[in-house]
């Protein structure tokens, strides 16, 4: 993999090109000086100091059951932690608010690369979406995930020049509440063929896809024909779609092949064994039973949050998914209890 692959799968890159068949997102180019303050993890967890009113979030993120422990008695070393004043962003925060303003009045943000998914337990809405400078700060703050846009996005590359890059950008992205998981889809394109497609939410069986999926098929390989295939310059890499109720086709985003893009329903060892193939037909993959559910917690909660003593409701939700991983290894067993 080239650093010139893993640049095309920006957002700053791809989508003014394609922003016509995408969903509505405006890019702020980041000060140096925020992308230090999301990469600082020494101190105390401190949100920017907003310079408006109509932000609820504490500047300062902390347990309740935990407040003993910033109690300062009188002359205390731990004085000088306190008088920390907030990291400070006006220029930064006037333009996402005006953007914020601009896109509806709620929106999920997105680096270079990647979406901080694995923050959104800490959003006070549970999801992405924000409405103010400083839940979307909260968000990036707390990703582990978008470290690896930081600080690890070339690691792939055989020509890796740059242990990060220059230049960093917030992606501000309207937020549809109506938009439905099943309907989002992956794409993989290598050497220019699409040779698969699965759908994006693989925790899940949704039974509208089996009757619908050929005319799903037909209009996802339209898309790439029509609209992506000849418009981005790689020759391998996958990409995101979301077909609407009304049947148009939205492209959400570019990612490169292999690397840190995950496969889902497939493994790159079978992606790259279909090209082999005399012929490699298009194969759509879809989650078709709930015995296809690919197991895994719908949360990125810290596994220290969470209360797995014997008895409690994530004790009995893990046992469940180790029996459900046991069965489904056991065909015998899987079909046990089963009738058609």
């Amino acid at each position: 993999m080239k650093e010139e692959e893993i640049n095309r799968c920006q957002i700053q890159e791809w989508y003014p090109k394609f922003k016509y068949v995408s969903i509505k997102s405006i890019i702020h180019d980041l000060p140096e000086s925020f992308v230090d303050y999301l990469l600082n993890d020494s101190g105390p967890f401190l949100l920017p100091a907003s310079i408006s009113n109509d932000d609820a979030l504490p500047n300062r993120v902390r347990n309740r059951e935990d407040e003993e422990d910033f109690v300062v008695s009188e002359g205390s070393d731990d004085e000088a932690e306190q008088a920390i004043p907030a990291p400070c962003f006006p220029e930064l925060e006037m333009e996402i608010k005006a953007s914020i303003v601009s896109l509806g009045g709620a929106v999920f943000p997105k680096l270079n690369w990647s979406a901080p998914k694995d923050s959104s337990w800490i959003s006070p809405t549970g999801s992405l979406r924000c409405t103010t400078f400083n839940e979307i700060a909260l968000l990036l703050r707390s990703s582990d995930s978008l470290v690896n846009d930081l600080c690890h996005a070339y690691d792939s590359c055989s020509d890796k020049s740059a242990s990060r890059l220059a230049r960093f950008f917030l992606a501000l992205r309207k937020w549809y509440p109506s938009m439905q998981p099943e309907m989002e889809f992956r794409c993989f394109v290598c050497n220019k063929v699409l040779i698969g497609i699965c759908q994006r939410e693989v925790t899940s069986f949704y039974p509208a896809l089996l009757v619908r999926k050929l005319d799903l098929k037909m209009m996802i390989q339209e898309f790439f024909m029509e609209i992506v295939r000849e418009n981005f310059e790689s020759e391998s890499y996958t990409f995101d779609i979301y077909v609407t109720r009304d049947e148009r086709v939205k492209l959400l985003d570019f990612n490169p092949w292999g690397a840190f893009t995950l496969p889902l329903l497939f493994t790159w060892e079978e992606l790259d064994e279909k090209l082999k193939e005399e012929d490699h037909d298009l194969e759509f993959r879809i989650v078709e039973s709930h015995l296809g559910i690919c197991p895994g917690l719908k949360t990125a909660v810290p596994y220290d949050y969470l209360d797995t003593s014997p008895g409690s409701g994530w004790d009995q939700f893990l046992r469940n998914a180790n029996e459900e991983l046991r069965r489904q290894s056991n065909p015998t067993e899987a079909g046990a209890g089963h009738t058609l």
